[in-house]
């Protein structure tokens, strides 16, 4: 057994972790963006980047770690997790079933990521069609009342709008 691999094993721990609280602040991040609360989209946003700088920390010191260990056995480059546990049959069992838990999480977070770019996407589609009919409308000269605000009309056509 190598003491490589035990801290290997911790700082997975560690990563599953982590990506447990990433996860948690992009379902909030979704259920705020459900209610447009901005305050909560920032709130779960700064979270959500927090998380991200630490499992790239995290995933550093792995790959740091991965290397000594395929020193310590004679092997050329980047290891795998599955090829680390192979090299290791005492922690294969923990080490496959902490891969497969983090692998799961990994779907998760780009499932519920995917779904907040959708929704993004959808809302800043809405509010650029709302811009551009502002836009369109106040860019017409037109007439204004005696306090300088402008006069527009009662209703504007999505030709004269887009227009």
């Amino acid at each position: 057994m190598l003491p490589q691999v035990s801290e290997l094993e911790a700082l997975l721990n560690e990563q599953i972790a982590e990506h447990q609280r990433l996860l948690k602040h992009l379902q909030s991040q979704q259920a705020a963006m459900k209610l447009f609360d901005l305050k909560a989209m920032d709130i779960a946003k700064n979270g959500q980047e927090a998380s991200r700088l630490r499992i790239l920390s995290l995933e550093s010191k792995c790959r740091a770690i991965v290397l000594q260990v395929a020193r310590a056995q004679g092997k050329q480059g980047n290891l795998t997790i599955a090829e680390v546990a192979a090299l290791c049959p005492l922690q294969s069992a923990s080490l496959l079933r902490q891969r497969a838990l983090l692998k799961d999480l990994m779907k998760q977070i780009a499932d519920h990521a995917g779904i907040s770019g959708k929704l993004a996407r959808a809302v800043l589609g809405h509010l650029n069609l709302v811009v551009r009919l502002l836009a369109g409308a106040v860019g017409k000269g037109g007439l204004y009342t005696k306090n300088g605000v402008p006069q527009m009309s009662g209703r504007i056509g999505v030709m004269e709008a887009v227009g």
